[in-house]
């Protein structure tokens, strides 16, 4: 089985790097490779519970989201950072992630045989 790792580093509001990340991870998923998935920077707002994105015009995704638990993709991680930096924490998460510091998410890289940025 190949390691991916799907990195997303775009706000979840100015574009389709996001929904194309979760697409490209449930491919993936599909075709049983061992994927993972790392959320930092704003695309840490992706996984915010309880937001109404259709207010500001965009289709809501978001929910989405909840079915990787279903597609046997397990592997979510967030920047822990990033959850600082936004005021988060990870009770304000859609779904259970890991949080990494940068140490760790360098070690996560290093395991990958494929690392797509998004």
């Amino acid at each position: 089985m190949i390691n991916v790792l799907v990195m997303s580093q775009s706000s979840p509001f100015d574009d389709l790097n996001l929904r194309d990340a979760l697409d490209m991870t449930l491919i993936f998923a599909a075709v049983d490779q061992n994927i993972s998935w790392l959320f930092s920077g704003p695309a840490v707002l992706a996984l915010k519970k309880n937001q109404t994105p259709s207010t500001i015009g965009i289709k809501d995704f978001f929910k989405n989201i909840k079915t990787l638990e279903v597609y046997d993709v397990e592997n979510i991680y967030v920047c822990e950072k990033s959850l600082l930096d936004y005021g988060l924490s990870k009770t304000d998460l859609l779904i259970d992630a890991h949080a990494v510091t940068f140490d760790e998410q360098q070690t996560l890289i290093k395991k990958q045989h494929h690392v797509v940025t998004l």
